[in-house]
């Protein structure tokens, strides 16, 4: 019984040894860099960094329009205040009642010939 039992485990062992030299071997294949996953994983890491870099400077350029856009509101609501100041104080201004007409002087060639 004891015979039987050891043969068993020695094959259990063996069986353990080939399962654990196939798994090493997928392994291998699975972290190879120039073709398998390995690879396929080292680029997209780099990809993800280049991605992270892009965005930083995409949120430093967003940043800096912020800056330049509420400047410019500011301005553009300063002019609109004076402008409504301007607008309140020529109400105030008294209406003329008649507008002035310019005086037009018409000649015409019978009154050039007239004058020679």
């Amino acid at each position: 019984m004891e015979l039987l039992s050891d043969i068993l485990l020695a094959i259990a062992a063996l069986g353990a040894g080939a399962y654990c030299h196939v798994l090493s071997n997928r392994l291998k294949r699975f972290n190879a860099l120039e073709n398998g996953m390995g690879g396929a994983i080292a680029v997209l890491s780099q990809q993800v960094d280049e991605m992270t870099r892009a965005l930083d400077q995409a949120q430093l350029a967003a940043q800096g329009s912020t800056e330049g856009l509420k400047a410019l509101v500011d301005r553009a609501e300063g002019a609109a205040a004076r402008l409504d100041l301007l607008m309140a104080t020529l109400h105030d201004l008294p209406e003329s009642e008649e507008p002035v007409r310019r005086l037009r002087f018409v000649r015409r060639r019978r009154d050039l010939e007239a004058a020679e």
